[in-house]
């Protein structure tokens, strides 16, 4: 990998994350070059040539152990492409998402989540349930990474994500447009009984800290997922689709 690719661009690989990223209305802005096997023959490649050509993007074809090289070994399905660093977006978009579709904002906030296999999984998940927008914070925190990507499965392309620097005034600038905030806590509501009608806010913390104090102070209602076996507490993205679902559940009853 030259240095030009490495300090400029994210390398996202694999079938759906490419695809994804290909459909993207922005794909011929961002993506600078589109890889794929030499000499291999399928219909997942024939699909990425076919839009590439669609954006008039350039594909190069290279033999498989440059693949393996640049993808550090990882699961590339003989598909890979240069990107240019993931945009974040502002929070006025996922307002003029929401209004867009004529529904009350969905939100989900996460508090320090470090790694970026979980924050592409929320990623995944988040787009399954209709959320129009997460937010993280700048500092602690992971970004928008070419692991993130490949995580998502091609979510990132369809969920806006906000970089703030203060999670606190954030917060307070939701509740001043109604948006009810939620977080998860031991000792919380059971989600089952979670009203997730209306404007909303969902917090997941930490992976081992959970939700920071100063931003546990701002939330409305607090959660709990019961748990009755020896461990008492969930991975970050498993615990947020559980959370997820209850608020898509409710919200469509």
């Amino acid at each position: 990998m030259n240095n030009n690719e490495t300090n400029e661009t994210e390398l996202i690989f694999g079938h759906h994350a490419v695809v994804e990223l290909l459909k993207a209305a922005t794909a011929s802005q961002r993506v600078n070059k589109v890889l794929v096997q030499k000499d291999l023959s399928s219909d997942n490649i024939n699909e990425v040539k076919a839009l590439a050509k669609r954006s008039k993007l350039i594909v190069q074809e290279v033999p498989k152990n440059k693949l393996d090289m640049i993808t550090d070994n990882g699961i590339h399905q003989g598909i890979a492409a240069y990107v240019a660093a993931y945009e974040y977006a502002e929070l006025d978009d996922i307002f003029k998402i929401a209004e867009s579709k004529k529904e009350d904002p969905f939100i989900l906030i996460l508090d320090k989540i470090e790694d970026p296999h979980n924050l592409g999984s929320i990623l995944r998940t988040a787009d399954a349930v209709g959320v129009h927008g997460v937010i993280i914070p700048k500092h602690r925190s992971s970004g928008l990474t070419s692991v993130v990507a490949k995580t998502s499965t091609g979510a990132i392309e369809h969920v806006p994500v906000v970089r703030v620097t203060n999670l606190v005034n954030t917060i307070n600038d939701l509740k001043k447009k109604n948006i009810w905030i939620f977080g998860t806590a031991m000792e919380g509501d059971n989600y089952r009984q979670w009203n997730a009608k209306g404007g909303i806010a969902l917090i997941i913390g930490n992976e081992g800290k959970g939700i920071s104090p100063l931003v546990l102070k701002q939330v409305d209602q607090t959660l709990s997922i019961p748990m009755v076996g020896h461990v008492q507490s969930l991975n970050a993205s498993v615990a947020t689709g559980v959370l997820l679902y209850q608020a898509f559940a409710s919200r469509n009853s």
